[in-house]
């Protein structure tokens, strides 16, 4: 993949000096070194980059809605001009994000978390502020005139990033961490935005409510928007304030909701992971439809995408990736590896690993400018007509700390035969009618729901645990 944002920097500090544009929300100028073609080209860039890293999410109803929603809120934006996009990725966990150039993200696992059209409204135009506001892009300047760079601290430390070739990328952009007064700005145009096309804005403020609770009650992870703000319920009262001012001044005009509609449209959402696209249980990795697994050191990270698992250690001292090799042989595999990352090998020998044809490579790879130099353990595994890789690598000083631990999850690659994992089924939203009045957790109860999700449940539909359901409610379970 091209390394597009250093190519941007490079052209913006050779042939400008430092630039002020005047910014589209406030009138204000502000440093700049990206032009509005320079942000829709990244933008441009980074979409394929970011469908393939997560997916499209497989559900045409639910694409249309984002995009009819998104275009009717970019007409009315600040920056009307956009080549705007709108998508729902494939992924569980719960977040929405934006690019520059108009390219925006929202996961299947934040849209499972909405409980009406008025919430996912408020944050989409959340998402697009960020964009009209130019945050990213001035982030970005910011960096690049600090000659910071963009990394992927989010998962790996700088000096692993290149191995999950994120931090060359597009996809850098998604780990771009906005301030608290970009967060606010972007709340305020959320609600504007949102009231302007006819929604009411005092949803979105409740939905804070519901991410919050995600944070303190299950230990989610929640989305960048929410976790750079340390103060939700400061946030929740600003959001419901500014929602008043624009009720009021649009006087006697009925603000949307559209609850019911909402939660009809995403029953049979999948929710939590696919198990099609693989899926951790008791610290051991299963893909169904490829037949493998493997051991996952305890209390790693673990991040599934459609071109990786990726593993992270705690502290971000060392990762392990799983990915397909290129090559129609180990050794063209192994070649192609070393020129991809400029390793310099150390050892290699041919192996076996339960059965299958495999190679172990210990190679090293220098450090540029302030990193640390890096030793990786590689195994490449035939199977199935694929070739599988694995890299472990950490610091080369940590190597003997995390070696044996690279191997073992290397040489724990095997074939899945267990039935109950190859049939596994994804959980999904079922909506169904309350039939007589009661609390939440009496309705989930007469709904079978399980006790230990009771709270999760009461979270997922955004209610409280005693809260009084009226008969003839639609409320989300899971199944």
């Amino acid at each position: 993949m091209k390394p597009l944002l250093t190519r941007f920097a490079a052209t913006a500090i050779l042939l400008s000096s430092l630039n002020c544009a005047k910014n589209p929300v406030t009138g204000r100028q502000e440093f700049m070194l990206l032009s509005k073609d320079q942000e829709i080209a990244m933008g441009r860039q980074s979409d394929p980059e970011i469908i393939s890293f997560f997916g499209l999410y497989d559900d045409q109803r639910l694409q249309k809605f984002i995009e009819e929603k998104g275009q009717q809120m970019a007409a009315i934006s600040h920056r009307k001009d956009l080549p705007y996009q709108f998508r729902v990725v494939d992924s569980p966990v719960v977040n929405a994000f934006a690019v520059p150039g108009g390219y925006v993200y929202f996961t299947r696992g934040i849209m499972a978390h909405f409980n009406n059209e008025a919430e996912f409204v408020g944050v989409l135009g959340h998402e697009i502020g960020h964009i009209t506001a130019r945050h990213s892009a001035k982030q970005y300047s910011r960096a690049m005139a600090a000659n910071l760079g963009i990394t992927a601290g989010a998962i790996f430390s700088p000096e692993f990033a290149q191995f999950a070739d994120v931090a060359q990328t597009g996809l850098g952009l998604l780990f771009l961490k906005f301030g608290r007064d970009a967060e606010s700005q972007s709340d305020k145009l959320g609600v504007e935005y949102s009231s302007r096309i006819g929604y009411d804005a005092q949803e979105m403020a409740g939905f804070f409510t519901t991410l919050d609770r995600m944070r303190e009650e299950g230990g989610q992870e929640v989305p960048t928007f929410l976790s750079t703000h340390p103060d939700p319920a400061d946030r929740e009262r600003k959001v419901a304030r500014q929602a008043s001012v624009w009720k009021n001044r649009l006087g006697d005009q009925q603000l949307k909701v559209n609850r019911d509609s909402y939660l009809k449209m995403i029953d049979g959402l999948i929710y939590g992971e696919d198990p099609k696209q693989g899926f951790t249980e008791n610290n051991v990795f299963y893909h169904p439809e490829l037949r493998f697994q493997f051991p996952i050191p305890s209390g790693w990270k673990v991040q599934n995408t459609p071109q990786a698992v990726q593993l992270s250690e705690p502290n971000g001292n060392a990762l392990v990736m799983l990915t397909l090799s290129q090559g129609t042989s180990l050794q063209a595999a192994a070649q192609s590896l070393v020129q991809k990352y400029q390793l310099q090998v150390v050892e290699s020998a041919n192996e076996n690993v339960n059965g299958m044809n495999a190679m172990a490579i210990v190679a090293d790879q220098r450090a540029q400018q302030q990193q640390q130099n890096i030793r990786a353990l590689i195994y490449l595994i035939e199977y199935g007509g694929n070739i599988y890789t694995f890299i472990g690598a950490s610091a080369a000083a940590n190597f003997n700390t995390y070696g044996m631990l690279f191997k073992n999850t290397a040489t724990g690659f095997n074939v899945l035969t267990d039935a109950s994992k190859l049939n596994r089924k994804p959980e999904r939203i079922k909506i169904r009618t309350v039939e007589q009045t009661a609390t939440l957790t009496e309705v989930l109860r007469r709904f079978g729901t399980n006790e230990k999700r009771i709270r999760e449940l009461a979270v997922l539909n955004g209610m409280l645990e005693d809260e009084r359901v009226e008969a003839g409610t639609l409320i989300k379970t899971i199944e």
